[in-house]
C-alpha cells in the first residue's frame, strides 16, 4: 500500500469514528432530555387479590395424593414405563388333607421372599398380619389385613392304578 492510499485510509477512518460518535451523542440527547409536552396522568389498575387456601405443612406433606403424583410422575422413569404387577409373596406347594376328624388339614407353603418354607394348620399365621383361614385340596384361603386371597396349587401329581 502506498503512502497516499495509508492517509487516505486514515481519513476514512477517524470521519467514521467521529460520525459515530455524534450519533451517539444525538441518542444520548434524545433520551436524556424530557418532552416538553404535559403529563398525562397515569392510570393504575389493580387485580383482584387470588384467594388462596392455607394449609398447614403437616397437612400437605401427610396427604397421600402429595406423594403419590410424585410416584405417578417420575421424571428418570424410560419412555413407556409401566408399573410391575404385584406378586404373591406365597406359594401352595401342596396340601394333606387327613380322612380322619381328628386330625386338622395341613398346607406346604412357600415364601417366595424369603425362600422359606413352612407347614401350616387352619389359625397359623405366615408373617406378623398373614394366617391361614382354610385348607381345601387343591387352594388355601388366607386372610391379611381383613382382605382374603386364595392361593391355587399350580400342579398336581396323578397317581396311576
Amino acid at each position: 500500500m502506498s503512502e497516499t492510499q495509508r492517509k487516505l485510509f486514515n481519513r476514512r477512518v477517524i470521519s467514521l469514528l467521529i460520525f459515530g460518535a455524534l450519533v451517539l451523542l444525538l441518542i444520548v440527547f434524545v433520551v436524556r432530555v424530557p418532552s416538553r409536552s404535559t403529563p398525562q396522568p397515569v392510570e393504575v389498575r389493580t387485580s383482584p387479590q387470588p384467594q388462596r387456601v392455607h394449609l398447614t405443612t403437616a397437612e400437605v406433606l401427610d396427604s397421600q395424593v402429595y406423594y403419590r403424583t410424585i410416584i405417578d410422575n417420575n421424571l428418570f422413569r424410560p419412555l413407556g414405563w409401566t408399573p410391575p404387577r404385584p406378586q404373591e409373596p406365597y406359594r401352595l406347594l401342596g396340601t394333606i388333607i387327613p380322612t380322619d376328624a381328628k386330625t386338622p388339614p395341613k398346607a406346604i407353603i412357600q415364601n417366595i421372599v424369603r425362600n422359606q418354607t413352612h407347614l401350616v394348620t387352619i389359625g397359623d399365621t405366615l408373617d406378623s398380619n398373614t394366617y391361614v383361614t382354610n385348607i381345601q385340596t387343591k387352594h388355601v384361603t388366607l386372610k391379611k389385613n381383613g382382605q382374603q386371597r386364595q392361593l391355587t396349587l399350580k400342579s398336581s401329581f396323578l397317581q396311576r392304578r
